[in-house]
């Protein structure tokens, strides 16, 4: 399926219909087909995408899997996408930051400049996230992430298919109507190798700087910027 950037979002409604009533592996193998050599999953290493990544090594679905190293992960992190690369014998393609634009940002603002501001914030997850991110769609047009519904107020509402306009791709959500506890029922079945910061309250786990534990009671994505005001927290990855 080649087609121009109008054409692909176009044929959101039709994919829609055709993967009604699959489930997530179901709907991973056949855009699989579909979209053969186009098409991609971006792992954060969390559970959700732990859950995704095995169901396409475990299926030997020809997607190609990456993930961001923004050269602030926890160590427990890096000890994780050591673990899966060996649990599936599979290398997880890696993308960095440019290294010019991040040392331009921490000789001129610091090392610590997201903790100012939100801009300055966002100015941080551009450099480490969002623009690594767009060379690892270069040539993508199915973009497969581990959104779920119940992440995030902004994240409620969201189709199966989305089309981004942001990336010019189409985003597939294959588990966003599942819930947190099916998800970790899942890793704990299938014996998924997972990040060990799970086990001490965090949930969800992004840079070490910018990521903390989580109480009880507390939103799922609290522990992400948590100085920062609860609502629309992203870091410009998924806009919606």
């Amino acid at each position: 399926m080649s087609q121009s950037l109008s054409s692909l979002e176009a044929q959101i409604p039709a994919l829609l219909s055709l993967l009604e009533g699959k489930t997530a592996e179901e709907g991973l193998r056949f855009l699989a087909t579909q979209f053969e050599g186009s098409i991609a999953f971006s792992s954060s290493l969390g559970l959700e995408d732990q859950l995704i990544t095995h169901f396409i090594y475990e299926n030997n679905l020809p997607i190609r899997v990456f993930t961001l190293d923004t050269g602030r992960l926890f160590n427990e992190t890096y000890s994780l996408l050591n673990r899966t690369n060996e649990h599936y014998g599979r290398k997880m393609e890696v993308y960095f930051p440019k290294h010019e634009a991040i040392q331009n940002l921490v000789n001129e603002k610091g090392p610590l400049s997201f903790y100012n501001s939100v801009e300055d914030r966002k100015e941080c997850c551009y450099h480490r996230k969002v623009e690594p991110l767009k060379r690892a769609l270069q040539g993508v047009q199915i973009w497969v992430t581990g959104i779920r519904a119940d992440q995030s107020d902004a994240r409620q509402g969201l189709q199966l298919l989305e089309w981004d306009d942001n990336f010019k791709v189409i985003k597939f959500n294959p588990l966003l109507a599942w819930t947190f506890e099916e998800v970790r029922a899942a890793i704990k079945e299938y014996r998924i190798p997972y990040n060990s910061l799970h086990d001490k309250g965090f949930i969800s786990i992004g840079c070490a700087p910018c990521t903390r534990a989580i109480r009880i009671g507390e939103d799922f994505r609290a522990g992400r910027w948590w100085w920062e005001d609860n609502s629309k927290k992203e870091c410009g990855l998924h806009t919606h």
